[in-house]
């Protein structure tokens, strides 16, 4: 009987832990939806990266914070050739001169076949080298790839001071 209940005790947690999960990825999916809008209204010209990236994927809540050594995580939806194929976690740590807290949106294009197999297989470790351009008003006009990657931002709230190096790392997980 102790086993039976033992069993069903954790076959009812798996279950709340899935209808848990399920309801985060709904949000983040609403969440990425609505970060997309705000990319677009502010720089209506990204649209042309929407429309010829391999893959792209949208983080529409980036958390990042720090005191000399700091950090910074998001969740988002991955998309190939503009429909839903999974999500991806991003994660980064910095260190250097750095003091606050900021939240942001991020979005990632990936150029090609190759740049996006990269992401999916969490390959994809952006360093100092891979810069993100702020999403403003023509501003994805003069962006360019670099090494099969474009980086978008997008600022929330928050106020950082910051001059460090760090990377970020992404995870990809199949829908």
């Amino acid at each position: 009987m102790k086993k039976l209940t033992f069993t069903l005790f954790f076959a009812l947690m798996a279950v709340v832990v899935f209808a848990q999960d399920a309801k985060k990825d709904k949000r983040i999916e609403e969440d990425a939806i609505e970060a997309k809008a705000e990319f677009l209204e502010d720089d209506p010209s990204m649209e042309s990266f929407f429309g010829s990236s391999y893959g792209y994927i949208i983080l529409p809540n980036v958390g990042k914070g720090g005191f000399g050594i700091g950090g910074a995580a998001g969740n988002g939806v991955a998309y190939q050739e503009g429909s839903k194929i999974g999500y991806a976690k991003m994660t980064q740590v910095t260190i250097g001169f750095q003091a606050g807290g900021q939240a942001y949106s991020e979005v990632v294009f990936f150029e090609n076949k190759e740049a996006f197999d990269r992401f999916k297989n969490s390959k994809v470790e952006m360093s100092a080298q891979v810069s993100a351009v702020a999403a403003a008003s023509g501003a994805s006009l003069n962006a360019k790839y670099v090494d099969g990657v474009a980086v978008f931002t997008r600022t929330k709230g928050g106020l950082m001071y910051e001059a460090s190096v760090g990377g970020q790392q992404f995870k990809f997980r199949e829908d």
